[in-house]
C-alpha cells in the first residue's frame, strides 16, 4: 500500500488512488484492495491527488466531492485544465444521490457516482471492472 508521503509513482501499470479527507474511509478502502494486484495510492486532499498525477500516477481516481482546500469538483477542473486526462477514470464519492446540477460541464469527464455508504463487494467490482478498461 502507498500513503501520501510515497514519492515513487512512476508506473508500469495502472493504479488506484483514493482521494479523500475521511481517514475512516481511506482505511476501508486500503483494507478491501490490501490484496489487489495493483498500486494503491492515499491522497487525503485535491492537491496531493494533482500531486501524485504530477508524478506520473495513472488509473482510477475514487475522488470525494467535498474536502477542504481544493474539492472533488475543483481537483477535476485542475486536472482537465493541466491536461492529465488522459489514461484516467475518475468516480465520484458522494453523499448525496444526485449530483450538483450546476456542475454539468464536468460530468462528462466522471465515470460513474458512488454513494457512500458504498457495498465493499460492489466497489472491488467496479474498480476491477475500472482497471481492466485501463489495460
Amino acid at each position: 500500500m502507498y500513503s501520501s508521503n510515497d514519492l515513487d509513482v512512476s508506473l508500469s501499470k495502472s493504479g488506484l488512488m483514493v482521494v479523500d479527507d475521511d481517514e475512516d474511509i481511506l482505511f476501508t478502502v486500503q483494507t478491501l484492495f490490501k490484496k489487489s494486484p495493483f498500486p494503491v495510492f492515499l491522497a487525503r486532499s485535491g492537491q496531493e491527488c494533482l500531486d501524485y498525477l504530477n508524478l506520473g500516477f495513472k488509473g482510477v481516481i475514487l475522488m470525494d466531492i467535498m474536502m477542504p482546500g481544493l474539492d472533488g469538483w475543483e481537483t477535476i477542473q485542475a486536472i482537465i485544465n493541466r491536461g492529465q486526462m488522459q489514461d484516467l477514470i475518475i468516480s465520484m464519492f458522494t453523499a448525496k444521490d444526485v449530483p450538483d446540477t450546476s456542475l454539468d460541464h464536468l460530468k462528462e469527464y466522471v465515470f460513474d457516482y458512488i454513494t457512500k455508504p458504498f457495498e465493499p463487494e460492489k466497489l472491488i467490482a467496479l474498480v476491477d471492472d475500472y482497471i481492466a478498461l485501463l489495460v
